[in-house]
């Protein structure tokens, strides 16, 4: 009778050791039907309880696992399956003989390990959208943020490498049933699993998060049965806006037809009498000695064409000694109306983000870019179009004054207009935000996405990972502010 090989895996997520153990029972030419694998702890195995046998000790070098196996086993092998591992290795077995094996889309064990890692992908999409985090004050008085998650399968260490990137400024713990992934600011642990009371309830901003959720609820895209495959609704109990969602769902129809039949944007041009016309090497000495004149003077301004189709000039606004500065794109309609800086819907989101990261609004200086509305008529509304680069570039003129008056500690772009307005050259957000680089003029500069940006995804997945990837860089500018290192 032939040896039967046992070998027990100590995790149930254990794709190295799985691998360590295939390559030498594969190497010692022991068939797959003679092979028993276990996870330790598992009491529902054949042979739980059992003291295992040692593998084989083989000499010379081992097959090593090809590489779209690798792959496959490394998605395969988080799945639930108690067979999982016994698949692999009977697929890695039958490569010797079939080394196109993993090709053939019809054999029945490629295509049910091909489904396992389909699965165990979706579930990790599901886990990057639907973890929730909760703040709660540690011990040392600094915030801490939790979140609960229940998996279908074992990927919480596949998984958490990706919050890491994403809050890598925020200290976090998210618990599942089975394991649990904490970063302090410096290093990823993986713990043991917990229980759902162990992670809160709510925390003190809860509701401007549902604020936020229902202000980006687009009924006119409504497809729920779109929405529901996303979001199912074994996530809703752990998901806070979930209570937000039926009555967003009746009101939809309604809100909809509203939005058809209001009435155009009245449009009403403020346009005064030029003060005087400015040329870009007049310099500061000119006139402009306070930020009063530089909103007097760039009222009439008419360097660019965006003066002639918008109300009114948007200029700056805040207190003349603060240290940060906020630099948006250009003015929407509501502040092309006002004539007022961010008191559309993304500035609403931008006053919550700002509470959220602990920094009074009332002490920051906000100006934009462009300080005309460009747009282009759609029906009866004005669509927001994008300055191109000449038009950030004539009217950096007025940015730059107000910099140079203002001189502040922490300038804010917000998305790639208002980069190229501060830099006077173009940059990729992606590669530039989150830290906090010095400019010649001795102010620093940091760079991140505009909150329009956020208002405009649809994916539930997008929506909280950019939210909080936000809040992270805005934590960034606080942090500076206040002298503390968070790069």
């Amino acid at each position: 009778m032939s040896r039967t090989w046992h070998v027990a895996l100590p995790a149930p997520d254990d794709v190295a050791g799985w691998r360590a153990a295939a390559q030498r029972l594969d190497q010692a030419g022991i068939a797959p039907d003679l092979v028993q694998f276990t996870v330790k702890g598992d009491n529902s195995g054949l042979f739980a309880g059992e003291e295992l046998t040692q593998l084989p000790d083989n000499a010379g070098e081992t097959r090593a696992v090809p590489a779209d196996l690798g792959e496959l086993a490394n998605l395969a092998l988080r799945h639930r399956d108690p067979e999982r591992f016994s698949l692999l290795y009977r697929i890695l077995w039958r490569t010797r003989s079939q080394p196109e094996l993993l090709k053939i889309a019809s054999d029945p064990d490629v295509d049910r390990a091909q489904a396992m890692a389909k699965a165990v992908g979706r579930d990790r999409h599901k886990m990057t959208a639907f973890v929730r985090f909760r703040e709660i004050v540690a011990p040392d008085g600094r915030e801490v943020f939790i979140a609960w998650f229940e998996p279908s399968h074992h990927i919480v260490a596949l998984t958490a490498p990706f919050f890491v990137r994403r809050f890598a400024n925020m200290r976090w713990s998210i618990l599942t049933p089975e394991a649990s992934a904490h970063w302090d600011l410096a290093t990823l642990t993986l713990g043991p699993g917990a229980a759902r009371g162990d992670a809160p309830g709510e925390d003190r901003l809860e509701a401007a998060w549902l604020t936020y959720y229902a202000s980006i609820f687009n009924p006119a895209r409504l497809k729920v049965k779109a929405m529901t495959a996303e979001m199912p609704k074994k996530y809703w109990h752990n998901l806070p806006e979930a209570a937000l969602i039926p009555q967003l769902i009746r009101g939809a129809e309604a809100r909809a037809k509203a939005m058809v039949a209001a009435a155009p944007t009245v449009l009403e041009r403020r346009v005064p009498q030029m003060v005087k016309q400015p040329s870009r090497e007049l310099p500061l000495a000119q006139g402009e000695t306070s930020l009063p004149d530089v909103a007097r003077d760039a009222a009439g301004c008419t360097r660019c064409d965006l003066y002639r189709h918008a109300t009114q000039t948007v200029g700056g606004q805040g207190p003349p000694d603060a240290e940060l500065m906020l630099v948006g794109e250009q003015p929407g309609d509501r502040e092309d109306l006002s004539g007022q800086p961010f008191v559309g819907p993304a500035g609403n989101l931008l006053d919550i983000a700002l509470e959220r990261a602990g920094i009074d609004r009332a002490r920051v200086y906000v100006t934009n870019a462009v300080k005309h509305f460009k747009f282009e008529p759609r029906g009866k509304r004005r669509i927001h179009k994008r300055p191109d680069a000449g038009e950030v570039d004539t009217c950096r003129y007025w940015l730059d004054q107000e910099r140079a008056l203002l001189k502040p500690k922490l300038i804010v772009a917000l998305g790639a207009t208002a980069a190229r307005g501060v830099l006077g050259k173009s940059v990729k957000v992606g590669e530039m935000r989150g830290v906090v680089r010095p400019l010649p003029d001795g102010s620093s500069l940091l760079v991140t996405v505009h909150p329009s940006y956020l208002l405009r995804l649809t994916d539930e997945a997008d929506k909280r990972t950019e939210w909080h990837a936000f809040l992270a860089d805005l934590r960034v500018a606080q942090a500076f502010l206040e002298g503390r290192d968070q790069q």
